[in-house]
């Protein structure tokens, strides 16, 4: 998808971190020159490559370049703790990690693991050309690891059928076009920061980048001004200072979307961003990493209200199914509260990297669906 955008948009911009600035087709090319080298090194399907660069066009290239040479990428914030990102490079057996020189030094590196500058690699011995590679639906596309908030985090390993669906129907709720800017804001370990990359690239959009520090409300608004973004996603946690931001200067802002996602958000966020922005649009996406991303989206138009205490998680993104079902996994009436379980094979992770004792516990065989399908158990209540 990203591939026919760079074919048809050529010279439009696809990144902008700073005063950097690249091209569909360099970011193309530059993707195909790494992707070729990937595969020198012996990279193919379903080998977990690691990426971890500080927030720029280069961790962008490297996503591209892993998924192009037939592997999977485990994207690595820097800034995460350091026995953190040991743990994930240990755990996921990872054998590669496309960093810089800077980061090279400062990164926990196991044995088991080679670290690779790209900055330092001569890359212009290698084809900008297009890939004769073929990948297959069912390939990983990448890994990545949930917060560990119930005890240690867990590789969850995704797969191109899955990506590409997702990409697809998340861009068409958007309305996305080649004509949007979108900031990609959330930490690249965050699994919501995967779309938010992959939805504008493939829909010929702008991606603009944060820098690694986290931006004030008064930088945020300067880049959303000054770049003309219209697609804006945000923690609601941040939407405080954000909104006492907007309210006090009054910016000149093109944002059409606002999305809050990662964490619930009260009605009190939502007048608020109402009575503030005036948008075209708010929406709240929810979703495990286990079922790609936000497989769940509510969207509320400028006249809209609210009237529960906090924004409802929406409807079913593209084909997949959603059960509201008792213990017994029997669906409960409308107005009962059950447990959420999330169907459709293509809307699911693969499981748990290297855990099929969790993955048989949260995957489940889809008595709803066809033989062999799974449903994913998202112990929420609904």
């Amino acid at each position: 998808l990203f591939s026919q955008q760079a074919a048809a948009r050529g010279d439009a911009i696809a990144l902008v971190h700073g005063d950097t600035r690249v091209s569909f087709a360099e970011l193309e090319a530059r993707s195909n020159q790494l992707a070729r080298y990937l595969m020198d090194q012996g990279v193919s399907a379903d080998d977990v490559v690691a990426v971890s660069f500080e927030r720029g066009v280069a961790m962008i290239e490297a996503f591209l370049a892993v998924m192009k040479a037939g592997g999977a990428f485990l994207p690595l914030d820097p800034g995460y703790p350091s026995d953190r990102l040991r743990y994930m490079l240990e755990d996921s057996g990872a054998t590669l990690l496309l960093t810089d020189s800077h980061l090279q030094r400062t990164l926990p590196t196991p044995e088991t693991v080679r670290p690779v500058a790209v900055d330092a690699l001569t890359l212009q011995v290698y084809a900008r050309t297009p890939l004769a590679q073929t990948l297959h639906p069912d390939q990983l596309a990448y890994v990545i690891y949930t917060s560990g908030s119930t005890g240690k985090p867990k590789g969850v390993s995704l797969t191109h059928a899955g990506l590409t669906m997702h990409v697809q129907t998340i861009g068409q709720r958007y309305g996305m076009t080649p004509d949007d800017v979108e900031l990609q804001f959330a930490s690249i370990s965050f699994d919501g920061a995967v779309e938010r990359w992959t939805v504008p690239l493939a829909f010929g959009s702008r991606v603009v980048i944060r820098d690694q520090e986290l931006w004030s409300a008064e930088k945020c608004c300067e880049v959303l001004e000054k770049e003309g973004v219209s697609i804006a996603c945000f923690p609601p946690s941040y939407m405080g200072p954000l909104l006492d931001w907007i309210e006090q200067e009054q910016p000149d802002l093109s944002v059409r979307s606002w999305t809050l996602g990662g964490e619930a958000f009260t009605r009190e966020t939502f007048e608020r961003m109402q009575a503030v922005f005036k948008p075209e649009r708010i929406m709240n996406g929810y979703g495990p990493t286990e079922t790609v991303v936000t497989p769940m989206l509510w969207a509320a138009c400028r006249r809209d209200t609210l009237t529960s205490a906090y924004a409802p998680i929406g409807t079913a993104v593209g084909p997949r199914r959603l059960y509201v079902l008792d213990q017994d996994l029997n669906r409960v009436p409308v107005g009962v509260a059950g447990e959420l379980y999330i169907g459709n094979e293509v809307g699911l992770a693969r499981g748990y990297h290297d855990r099929p004792d969790l993955t048989a516990e949260r995957f489940l065989p889809d008595p709803f669906g066809e033989p062999g399908e799974r449903m994913y158990r998202t112990g929420d209540l609904v």
